[in-house]
């Protein structure tokens, strides 16, 4: 194909999406002196999902009550965390046109609105009795939410650095 066929085709193929004049407007709305809340608070909820999986094997492996009720506090701690960067993500998602207008952020926000749901039903689930809650279902639902985070996690991070959505700089 020569260079003209190629400029041609080119010319033909454009994204409306990315032809939005508020395509480019991907800066943080939500951030204490240019640093996204959303960015700073997500570590959180990420290390305690996997907190309570680590916990419940612990716990499954030794007996030790201990692990049962760190698995709790653990899960819950996350649930509410996460509640605090759904938050921030969601205000983001709605406020800034150039993060509205791609649909991987869309994704983003359905997978991590899974997690939510799975970390405040093992949450739940274990309030009632968190040493008898760990053994199948709770170590099931803490594995399905590490599965969970891994992925969204690794999506929301493809979001700031290959496509700068949330940064300061925006571009």
């Amino acid at each position: 194909m020569s260079s003209e066929t190629k400029k041609d085709e080119a010319e033909r193929l454009i994204d409306p999406i990315a032809a939005l004049p508020s395509y480019e407007q991907t800066e943080s709305r939500i951030a204490v002196l240019g640093h996204p809340i959303h960015a700073m608070s997500v570590a959180f909820p990420v290390a305690l999902t996997f907190c309570t999986f680590g916990a419940d094997v612990f716990y499954w492996w030794t007996g030790d009550v201990f692990w049962a009720r760190a698995a709790l506090w653990a899960v819950g701690s996350g649930f509410l965390f996460g509640m605090l960067a759904g938050f921030s993500g969601t205000a983001e998602l709605l406020m800034v046109p150039g993060i509205r207008a791609r649909s991987p952020a869309w994704t983003h926000f359905v997978i991590a609105v899974t997690l939510l749901a799975l970390l405040g039903a093992n949450w739940g689930y274990r309030l009632s009795g968190y040493e008898t809650a760990v053994l199948p279902y709770g170590l099931l639902l803490s594995a399905l939410s590490v599965a969970v985070v891994a992925f969204t996690g690794w999506h929301g991070g493809k979001l700031v650095f290959d496509y700068r959505l949330g940064t300061s700089t925006g571009s």
